[in-house]
């Protein structure tokens, strides 16, 4: 499915193209897509929210499938082992943030379905060193949305410093908080969870989440910390406003609207920390991929086929996906 040009997704712009199929070239390797999650981010690619690198263009970087054939020196997996696609796909390995383990900061970064061609497709190229191992306990449309909903959620948990038996607030509730609800629960933390669909406060509740309720409405009890996801910078300051002394508000989106103003003393005083989330390490994806694993975590996904991407695309646009949407080649 690709995008020729950026526009709007109720324009239906992803296009079903025959495309000549992927030759690898040094350390890389041709994966067979089984599954590949859609994420809110190829929402901001496909509508020009984030400026286009590359068109035309095949989105997404949450893909799962079988690695079909080696290029050369290409040595890390075997023929027929299966691996997971995600959004952070070379660096330079030689900048001060390579070197000190802050690899998705660097400068010369490039990303799946946004610099490179990524997974809304029946084959798809990835450099052997930026590939994951799946572990068996996944299903391929389940390992899907942990490739990116689960990666960013698990580094968010670390930026928003969130420790065992804390109290926790999710602003928004789509595809990653989902899966950090179920990781901040088998840590102990008591979940609270703010968004304005009545659907995804019924999963969150069937998920652990001690209180849940509409976007704007305040906790019952001080946060020790709060991740929003909804991409909407009005949601900042009640977040801000809903977390305790020394607490972390962590905003895990790509692109928000502009932040209101907003008050010192109710927001940022009492040592409070307003921080962002920027990509992942991939130590953050084999991190979260063993703890997943150990739980073991469950998403919850809804399946489309891949000519169904622009239909996909716009059930997240209208947060009408519980869980994850998932494109199935």
């Amino acid at each position: 499915m690709v995008l020729e040009r950026q526009a709007r997704i109720d324009t239906r712009p992803l296009a079903h193209r025959d495309l000549p199929d992927p030759s690898p070239g040094p350390h890389e390797l041709v994966v067979r897509v089984a599954a590949c999650g859609v994420c809110r981010t190829d929402l901001h690619v496909v509508e020009g929210d984030l400026a286009p690198r590359r068109l035309p263009l095949v989105p997404g970087h949450q893909a799962v499938g079988r690695v079909v054939e080696l290029g050369p020196s290409a040595s890390r997996f075997r023929v027929g082992d299966r691996v997971g696609i995600a959004w952070l796909r070379a660096t330079c390995g030689s900048c001060a943030f390579c070197r000190t383990g802050r690899e998705n900061l660097c400068g010369a970064s490039r990303y799946t379905g946004w610099d490179d061609d990524g997974g809304y497709a029946e084959y798809a190229l990835v450099h052997e060193g930026f590939a994951y191992a799946i572990p068996e306990a996944f299903a391929d449309i389940d390992a899907a949305p942990l490739l990116c909903a689960g990666i960013i959620g698990y580094r968010a948990l670390r930026r928003a410093r969130v420790a065992p038996g804390c109290r926790l607030g999710l602003f928004g509730f789509g595809s990653s908080a989902h899966i950090v609800a179920q990781l901040a629960g088998h840590r102990g933390c008591e979940v609270y969870v703010a968004t304005r669909d009545a659907a995804h406060r019924t999963l969150a509740a069937e998920l652990g989440a001690v209180w849940t309720g509409d976007t704007f409405d305040p906790p019952p009890a001080p946060l020790d910390a709060a991740i929003v996801f909804a991409p909407v910078g009005e949601v900042v300051p009640p977040a801000l406003r809903a977390v305790g002394k020394g607490g972390t508000v962590a905003v895990a989106g790509i692109h928000l609207s502009d932040l209101p103003s907003m008050s010192y003393e109710d927001c940022l005083f009492h040592e409070k920390t307003l921080t962002s989330v920027t990509s992942n390490t991939r130590a953050d994806g084999e991190e979260l991929l063993r703890e997943a694993a150990a739980i073991p975590l469950r998403p919850h996904t809804t399946a489309f086929a891949l000519s169904e991407a622009n239909a996909a695309l716009s059930a997240v646009a209208s947060d009408a996906v519980s869980g994850t949407a998932v494109l199935v080649p």
